[in-house]
């Protein structure tokens, strides 16, 4: 999940406990924190929090980064 707002490219990771345990919630932070830059490209201008779900889990950067890219659209281009 993505939230967009209007800013200076700040960004904010969240994983609950839903997600899973610590080593679970880690990884899915670091997957999205890794995949984000990709997927929004070098001129971007909007602060964005990420959320990760359960169904993250087994995901690589790779695999995010086409989604990623899908959700965000043309939004700070």
């Amino acid at each position: 999940m993505v939230f967009l707002a209007p800013g200076c490219g700040r960004m904010a990771v969240i994983a609950g406990k839903k997600v899973g345990k610590a080593v679970q919630r880690n990884r899915a932070r670091r997957v999205l924190r890794a995949a984000w830059p990709q997927a929004l490209g070098d001129t971007a201008a909007v602060d964005a929090v990420l959320i990760a779900r359960r169904g993250i889990l087994g995901a690589k950067t790779q695999d995010l980064v086409s989604e990623m890219s899908e959700l965000v659209g043309g939004a700070g281009r």
